[in-house]
């Protein structure tokens, strides 16, 4: 089926309060893309951002949820005033919705992409880049149990129904089914042949749902596995899922920036839209009565389409500044965009990102920036930030140039781009 691409005005409300349930609203505060999305039972709404923040939103207001060292990619609603989150510094860690404190619930020893949340509340699950994945008991009072098999990452979890089995996707392109109590091998599901990134499993575990790299987009009967539908379109990868039982619909958001809906009470396709301008959809997540489809990709904003009305929705509009056309600006200024800007602001106030101002950089002890949290290798390190400082740092990279820094990977291999960035820098982020 053709997706339809919706060309409609854009209209952004900053507060969800602005917007009541079946109407588009977007919730903006972030300083860096939103990375996953969940809901509470009272229609609270949490969004996880590159920024390393979660935003828990009553009335179209956040509380940020502070702690995590790099970005965060999953968050989940426990219950009894409790919020997980999970994300690029390898932790999973359990929050206070009144206090807004945060503990540490444990560590992988890789990135955490997703978590799921056993139906009693009292354990979650969390998946990982370093191949497993573990579930935890809230409260910290026991170990996690290891759920370790699969040959690559750990890409999506989640629980049966009764809490008893977990189900896994994988980079390897294999589902599978374990003993949520002991991490026992149960059976493997499918092998898809390409990575798996998504799934889900419905209310009454008759079938699962999966999103896999090459755009495969499959319905399997449980518990054995076969195929029941297939909704594969012309699109890869697949990046996000979400079902909301008392609607029986499915939404299935792409690489591409679509969100497509399936109707899950007769297989078929109800709706396939343009949720951004630009970009991929990588989360999502229903409002808890089934009206609206909550979004996140590239924006800084999390972005709700009401379901009954998806014929006049809006376009996501995907503004950041890193997807400003190259012809349109300066080599310099380019180079900083592509490399800089989702991390790094250039005036005084730094907002909410996932690095440090480079305002007043020239002649800046690294890791001096107040209220930041540094790496320890940064913030130890006896580096000045200068012209040659900032040519090295992206000459060998920053994993190379100050190991064990947050920076993420990545080089500017021509000298004469270095050099074009370093002097558009001298003049962007001098002081007054």
């Amino acid at each position: 089926m053709p997706a339809r691409a919706v060309l409609c005005a854009v209209a952004l409300w900053g507060l969800a309060s602005a917007a009541p349930a079946q109407e588009f609203f977007t919730l903006k505060g972030h300083g860096g893309p939103v990375m996953g999305i969940a809901t509470g039972p009272d229609g609270a709404i949490l969004t996880a951002s590159f920024d390393n923040s979660v935003g828990l939103w009553r009335d179209g207001r956040p509380l940020w949820l502070e702690g995590h060292r790099a970005a965060v990619n999953s968050v989940a609603d426990l219950g009894g005033g409790r919020v997980a989150s999970a994300g690029d510094d390898f932790t999973v860690r359990v929050w206070d919705e009144e206090t807004g404190a945060g503990r540490e619930l444990g560590q992988h020893a890789g990135k955490v992409v997703r978590l799921a949340v056993a139906p009693d509340g009292r354990r979650i699950a969390s998946a990982s880049w370093d191949g497993t994945a573990r579930i935890w008991d809230v409260s910290g009072a026991s170990d996690p149990v290891v759920i370790d098999g699969h040959r690559s990452s750990v890409t999506d979890i989640a629980f049966s129904p009764d809490g008893t089995r977990l189900y896994t996707a994988s980079a390897d392109g294999t589902l599978r089914l374990w003993d949520a109590a002991s991490g026992t091998a149960l059976g493997q599901l499918v092998a898809h042949g390409f990575g798996i990134n998504t799934l889900v499993v419905n209310e009454d575990e008759t079938w699962l749902a999966y999103g896999a790299v090459d755009g495969g987009t499959r319905i399997l009967k449980l518990p054995g596995g076969e195929e029941l539908a297939d909704f594969t379109l012309d699109r890869r990868p697949i990046l996000a899922m979400a079902y909301h039982a008392g609607s029986q619909r499915l939404a299935v958001g792409d690489a591409q920036g679509y969100i497509m809906v399936v109707d899950t009470a007769a297989w078929r396709i109800a709706d396939d839209f343009r949720a951004t301008l630009k970009g991929p959809v990588w989360a999502l997540a229903f409002a808890p009565d089934g009206s609206n489809i909550h979004a996140g990709g590239l924006d800084s904003a999390m972005y709700s389409w009401p379901v009954d009305d998806l014929d006049g929705a809006r376009i996501a509009g995907a503004g950041q500044s890193f997807l400003t056309p190259p012809e349109e600006m300066p080599n310099g200024e380019r180079q900083f965009q592509r490399k800089c800007s989702i991390c790094h602001a250039l005036g005084p106030e730094g907002g909410r990102r996932a690095g440090p101002t480079l305002h007043g950089l020239f002649g800046r002890p690294a890791g001096t920036v107040a209220g930041y949290g540094y790496s320890v290798a940064l913030e130890d390190s006896d580096i000045v930030w200068s012209d040659a400082t900032i040519d090295r740092l992206f000459d060998l990279g920053p994993d190379h140039f100050i190991p064990g820094s947050k920076m993420p990977m990545q080089r500017i291999a021509a000298p004469e781009d270095r050099a074009d960035l370093i002097a558009f820098l001298k003049e962007a982020t001098a002081r007054d």
